[in-house]
C-alpha cells in the first residue's frame, strides 16, 4: 500500500518502508530497525491523542501484548503512550489475516481448520495464563504465519482479575465486534472474562470452515439477538469439527471448555474422520468421576420445544436493546465498538402485561379431574393413582394413567370432554396397566389397550396400539401388537414404543422379540425386524426417540458390574435398518438430543460421565462430571442442560457438553418428577402438586406453590415420583392426586 504525503518518515526512530493497512483508531506501517529487522508500527489517529481514556486503553494494550509470549503472538519490540500520537511496534509477521485469506481463497480445509483450532487454542491458553482476556478474537485479528497462527490486536483487551473494577468497561459500556461477540459480552460487560474469547474461538473456527460467521445477519439488531440468545448457523462446518465448535460456542460462559480442555480434545476427543465409532477412540480425556446412575425404568424427559411466545420480560428486553445498539453502532462505525449505553432498566416499560402474555386463547385458571374409568375401582393399582403424564396437542390437554388410555382437557378452561380406558372390559381378574401416551402429532394421540387376565388356559395378553383424535378421541385407527403370554406392552415409559413422525415404533409379536412400525395414516405394519442378539441371549433393548428419530439402544451384557456395553442405532424410518449403530462401554439409557448429539448416561456405574454422541459425524465422547452426584438422583434433560434431582428436592444443573456444573440448589419439593423449563425458569412439581419455580441460570427459587392434593389420594405412599409437567407458553399444567390437573400462570407464581 503506497504512503501518502501526510505519512510520517519514521516513528519512534524506526524508518517507515509502507504502510500496511489503517482502521478506525490509527494507521499500521512497515518500518525497519537499525538492524534491519521489520516492525509494524501501529500509530493512533491523531484525534485521539487528547483522549485520557484512550490514552489509558493504549496503554494497557501496550502492556497486555508484553505479558504474552511472542510465540503466539506479534512480540512487542518498542512503544510510546506518552507521544503526540500514541505508537507501538511489534514484530511484523508476514502472511495475510484469516478474514482477508477466507475472502480471497474460501474455506479452509478439515486439516487446515483443525490446526488453526489447535493454534488458537494454545494462544488462547497463553493469553490466559498470563492473565489477559483477549475480547476481540475475530478473523482480522488472527495472522496466518508460517510456523501457526498468531493473535493480534489487544486493544480492548483486560486483566481478567480486574472484571469487575474495570472502569473503561464498567456497566453500560460493550466491547468488541458483534458478530464474534460473546453473549455475556453484550449482557453484562464488566463480567467478561476467559471464557468469552473461548466463544469467539468458536465463531471465528466456523467463518474459516463457511466463509460466514455463525451469527451473520444483514440486520445489526438480528446479529445481535442471535447472538444472546439465537442457535448458530454451522451447516457446512465438517462434521469432525462441530463437537468443538459447539463446545465454544455454549451460551453460558461455565458451560464452555477451557483453552487447556480444548486442546485436551482436539488430540484425544477424536479422530480427524468418522469411522464406525468405539469409546476407546473417542473418549475425552480419562479422568474418573461418579457420573449419572438414572433407574432404568425412570421415564427421562426429552427437551420439550422452544417457546414461541414472548419471553422472559422487562430485563431480557433491556438486555437485548443493549445488545442491539452495540451492534448497530459497530455496524456503522465499521470498526470495533466503543459503545456507551443510555438506557437503565426501567427506562423501557415496553408493552403492557396483557399484551406481553403468552396464554392459550381464553385461558384462565383451572383445577378438575378425569372421571374413573368404569370398573376401575376393581383394578388392583388402578384406582387411586395419578396421571403418568400429559401433551399438548393444539387446544387439548391430552392425559393418560390411572387406567385411562388417553382423556382429553381444554387447554383453556380445564373442560374433560372425552376419556378411554385402558382395559375395555374390566373384571376384577386383571392386573391391568395404568396406561401411558406413545406420543402426538398435530392433532393425533397414540396410545394403547391392554386386555390382561387369566383363562381356562393359563394368563392371556392382548396389546394394541390406537391413534386417536385429539379433539374428540374418535378413534383413528388400531393395530394390534402382540397376544400371547410374553407379548410386550406397547408402553412409552418403560421404553417399548416411541412416537416419529412416521409413525410408532413398537416392540411386536407374541414373544415381543420384534419391533416393528405402525403407519402414522393408516397403522398398517410398514416393516418389522428381530431384535438384536446378544452372545448367549437378546439384548436388553429399548425404543427411545429424539429430535424425530428412533433410535434402538441395547445393553448386552446387563451387570452392575460395569461388564455391560451398549448399541445405540439409529433406525431408518424407511426399511427398520439401522443408519448407524455407535457401541458405548456400559448400559446406557438415552436422555434425548441436544445441538446435534445424543446425551446418554449409564444406568449403573458411578465412575463414567455422560456419554455423547454426534448424530452426524458418529463421533462418541465421555464428558466426565466434574462433580460426583449421589447414587440415588435420577437424570432428565431439558433445554439443553442435564438436571439430576432427588426426592428431597436437591437439584444440580450440569452442562452435558462439559460436564460442569451449573448450580446446586434444593427445589424444597418431595418425590419431584420430570422438570420442563423455559428460557427464565425451571419448574418441578411434586405427586401432591406442590410446585417451584428455579431460575435456570442460579438455581435460585424464585417462586413456589403449595401442594393441593384434593384428589382424594389414600394411597400416596406408593407414589414414588410427579408426573412430567406441561408448559404452553406462559401456562403451566400440574398433574396431581388422583387423575387431577390444574394450571397457573407462571407469570404469577
Amino acid at each position: 500500500m503506497a504512503l501518502r504525503d501526510s505519512d510520517p518518515v519514521e516513528v519512534g526512530g524506526y524508518r517507515i518502508e509502507d504502510r500496511l493497512g489503517a482502521g478506525g483508531m490509527g494507521v499500521v506501517y512497515l518500518a525497519r530497525s537499525a538492524s534491519g529487522r521489520r516492525l509494524a508500527i501501529k500509530v493512533v489517529h491523531g484525534q485521539y491523542a487528547d483522549d485520557d481514556e484512550f490514552r489509558a486503553r493504549f496503554r494497557r494494550e501496550v502492556s497486555a501484548a508484553r505479558q504474552v509470549s511472542g510465540a503466539f503472538t506479534a512480540p512487542v519490540v518498542d512503544a510510546d503512550a506518552d507521544a503526540s500520537r500514541p505508537w507501538m511496534a511489534t514484530l511484523y509477521i508476514p502472511g495475510a489475516d484469516l478474514g482477508t485469506h477466507v475472502r480471497e481463497h474460501g474455506p479452509l480445509s478439515a486439516p487446515r481448520l483443525r490446526e488453526l483450532a489447535a493454534g488458537l487454542a494454545e494462544a488462547l491458553r497463553d493469553i490466559h495464563r498470563a492473565g489477559v482476556v483477549h475480547r476481540d478474537l475475530k478473523p482480522a485479528n488472527v495472522m496466518l504465519a508460517e510456523d501457526g497462527p498468531r493473535v493480534i490486536d489487544f486493544g480492548i483487551s483486560r486483566a481478567a482479575e480486574f472484571a469487575a473494577a474495570d472502569v473503561l468497561t464498567q456497566t453500560g459500556r460493550v466491547m468488541g465486534t458483534p458478530p464474534f461477540m460473546s453473549p455475556e459480552q453484550f449482557a453484562s460487560p464488566q463480567d467478561v472474562g476467559p471464557a468469552a474469547d473461548i466463544f469467539s474461538l468458536g465463531s471465528v473456527l466456523a467463518y474459516a470452515a463457511t466463509r460466514r460467521g455463525p451469527f451473520d445477519s444483514p440486520s445489526p439488531y438480528e446479529t445481535a439477538v442471535r447472538v444472546v440468545e439465537g442457535e448458530p448457523a454451522l451447516a457446512g462446518v465438517p462434521d469432525e469439527l462441530l463437537p468443538f465448535v459447539r463446545l465454544c460456542l455454549e451460551k453460558h460462559p461455565k458451560s464452555r471448555v477451557t483453552a487447556d480442555e480444548l486442546l485436551t480434545l482436539l488430540r484425544d476427543g477424536g479422530p480427524a474422520a468418522p469411522p464406525p465409532a468405539t469409546e476407546e477412540s473417542r473418549t475425552a480425556p480419562p479422568r474418573r468421576v461418579p457420573a449419572a446412575t438414572p433407574p432404568r425404568d425412570t421415564p427421562l424427559a426429552d427437551p420439550p420445544p422452544e417457546p414461541t411466545g414472548p419471553r422472559g420480560g422487562r430485563r431480557r428486553r433491556y438486555l437485548l436493546t443493549a445488545a442491539a445498539g452495540a451492534a448497530v453502532a459497530a455496524v456503522l462505525a465499521a470498526t470495533t465498538v466503543v459503545l456507551t449505553v443510555a438506557l437503565s432498566r426501567d427506562s423501557d416499560p415496553g408493552p403492557s402485561a396483557a399484551a406481553r402474555s403468552d396464554l392459550p386463547d381464553g385461558w384462565k385458571p383451572w383445577a378438575t379431574a378425569a372421571k374413573a374409568p368404569k370398573g376401575s375401582e376393581r383394578l388392583l393399582g388402578s384406582a387411586d393413582s395419578a396421571l403418568a403424564g400429559c401433551a399438548a396437542v393444539d387446544t387439548s390437554l391430552v392425559c393418560a394413567g390411572s387406567g385411562l388410555m388417553a382423556t382429553r382437557f381444554d387447554l383453556a378452561d380445564g373442560r374433560a370432554t372425552w376419556g378411554r380406558p385402558v382395559d375395555p372390559t374390566p373384571d376384577g381378574s386383571s392386573g391391568s396397566s395404568e396406561g401411558a401416551l406413545i406420543g402426538t402429532t398435530d392433532a393425533h394421540v397414540y396410545a394403547y389397550e391392554a386386555e390382561e387376565g387369566e383363562t381356562a388356559a393359563g394368563p392371556r395378553f392382548s396389546y394394541t396400539v390406537y391413534a386417536l383424535a385429539a379433539d374428540t378421541g374418535k378413534e383413528l385407527w388400531r393395530t394390534g401388537t402382540g397376544t400371547g403370554e410374553s407379548a410386550s406392552l406397547p408402553d412409552s415409559t418403560q421404553g417399548a414404543a416411541t412416537a416419529v413422525p412416521e409413525g410408532v415404533v413398537t416392540f411386536y409379536g407374541s414373544q415381543g422379540d420384534q419391533y416393528a412400525l405402525l403407519d402414522a395414516e393408516t397403522g398398517d405394519v410398514r416393516w418389522k425386524h428381530p431384535k438384536p442378539h446378544g452372545p448367549k441371549a437378546p439384548a436388553d433393548c429399548l425404543l427411545r426417540s429424539a429430535a424425530d428419530h428412533a433410535y434402538l439402544v441395547c445393553v448386552i451384557g446387563l451387570s452392575e458390574r460395569g461388564a455391560s456395553r451398549t448399541t445405540v442405532s439409529q433406525i431408518d424410518p424407511a426399511t427398520g435398518k439401522a443408519r448407524w449403530t455407535v457401541e458405548a462401554k456400559g448400559a446406557q439409557y438415552l436422555l434425548g438430543q441436544h445441538d446435534g448429539r445424543l446425551v446418554l448416561a449409564d444406568t449403573f456405574a458411578t465412575d463414567r460421565g455422560l456419554t455423547m454422541i454426534d448424530v452426524s459425524s458418529r463421533v462418541l465422547t465421555v464428558r466426565r462430571l466434574a462433580q460426583p452426584r449421589p447414587e440415588d438422583a435420577q437424570a432428565y434433560l431439558v433445554r439443553g442442560t442435564v438436571y439430576f434431582t432427588r426426592d428431597s428436592g436437591g437439584v444440580r444443573a450440569v452442562s452435558p457438553r462439559t460436564g460442569r456444573t451449573l448450580w446446586e440448589s434444593n427445589s424444597s419439593v418431595e418425590k419431584q418428577g420430570p422438570p420442563t423449563a423455559s428460557a427464565t425458569q425451571v419448574y418441578f412439581a411434586s405427586p401432591s402438586g406442590r410446585l417451584a419455580a428455579l431460575d435456570v441460570s442460579t438455581g435460585e427459587v424464585v417462586a413456589t406453590r403449595p401442594g393441593r392434593d384434593d384428589g382424594g389420594r389414600s394411597d400416596s405412599l406408593l407414589v414414588t415420583t410427579g408426573a412430567p409437567l406441561v408448559l404452553v407458553g406462559d401456562a403451566l399444567y400440574v398433574p396431581y392426586g388422583v387423575r387431577s390437573v390444574y394450571t397457573v400462570d407462571v407469570r404469577d407464581l
